[in-house]
């Protein structure tokens, strides 16, 4: 069964899971997958995108929320999440986020597939087997053009610094 076939109902039929994408998380991010795949069946998307992982880390972890400023961001982060259903994301609907010719893999858009790619390198760098939330966090915000880094910046946050704090408390953290 194909991600993007509709039931007759017109509800999306559930997202598959990609094994390369989904490979060795611990529990916390499994069930940040599992919120994103929420999402994804949610808002009628054929594939998890980045901001679907940007949202579900952002409700399933205390450290990603904490690496942001302090303030009002993650409220407005999250508002912009909120309204992709209703606003600006409906354009999203009908492309595939990432490089122009890729193909989703089993559920998952290129974009997302590279940022969990990306999280477990950054793990991998520390040494650590499995990656976390804020590794994921720092993946997504590395990436200039995921659909992600768009709600960030709409929020007024800006990638680059948010990748640079992550950087420094993985650092510090050693």
């Amino acid at each position: 069964m194909q991600s993007s076939q509709r039931r007759a109902s017109g509800v999306p039929e559930p997202v598959l899971s990609s094994i390369g994408a989904e490979a060795g998380l611990t529990v916390e991010m499994a069930r940040v997958v599992a919120g994103a795949r929420r999402r994804a069946l949610r808002d009628g998307d054929r594939q998890i995108d980045t901001a679907h992982l940007l949202h579900s880390l952002l409700e399933a972890d205390p450290e990603v929320r904490a690496a942001f400023e302090e303030g009002p961001q993650v409220a407005k982060v999250l508002g912009y999440l909120v309204q992709r259903s209703i606003g600006y994301g409906l354009r999203w609907q009908a492309d595939v986020e990432g490089a122009a010719g890729q193909t989703p893999v089993a559920g998952w858009s290129p974009a997302a597939v590279s940022a969990m790619e990306g999280a477990r390198a950054r793990a991998a760098e520390r040494g650590d087997p499995e990656a976390g939330g804020t590794d994921l966090l720092a993946a997504l915000a590395v990436d200039r053009d995921c659909r992600a880094v768009e709600v960030l910046r709409r929020a007024g946050v800006d990638p680059g610094l948010l990748a640079g704090r992550l950087c420094a408390a993985a650092i510090r953290r050693g």
